[in-house]
């Protein structure tokens, strides 16, 4: 069988790598070896990183919240049981945008949540 040198594959595959690596810092954007080790960790982080992404924002909207909540004289666990208990149905996503930008809206819920707890 005669011998294949496989440049142009060969050559493509290591551009499309070296590509991906740009920007990154030291040999790692300028040695192939390196690169293609810094761009696995690199998927590897980005893979891991969209599922954590969910819940980071999720600790802070309840973070958001909870200020939000004390302001109005009550605790995070019971402004959320008082919603639940008014039949309120608004997710944490919703309420932390209330917190932050509309703070009379939230206030009102809040009293919604102070008459069913009661």
């Amino acid at each position: 069988m005669p011998r294949v040198k496989g440049s142009f594959v060969t050559r493509n595959r290591r551009k499309k790598t070296l590509k991906l690596a740009k920007g990154y810092f030291g040999a790692k954007h300028l040695l192939y070896k390196t690169a293609k080790e810094q761009v696995m960790h690199s998927f590897k982080y980005a893979y891991r990183d969209r599922r954590r992404r969910k819940r980071d924002f999720r600790k802070l909207w309840i973070t958001r919240i909870n200020a939000a909540a004390r302001m109005n004289d009550l605790s995070y666990s019971r402004l959320i049981d008082g919603l639940k208990k008014a039949n309120v149905e608004v997710n944490r996503k919703m309420l932390a945008d209330l917190a932050v930008y509309d703070m009379a809206g939230f206030t009102n819920l809040c009293e919604q949540a102070k008459k069913a707890l009661k």
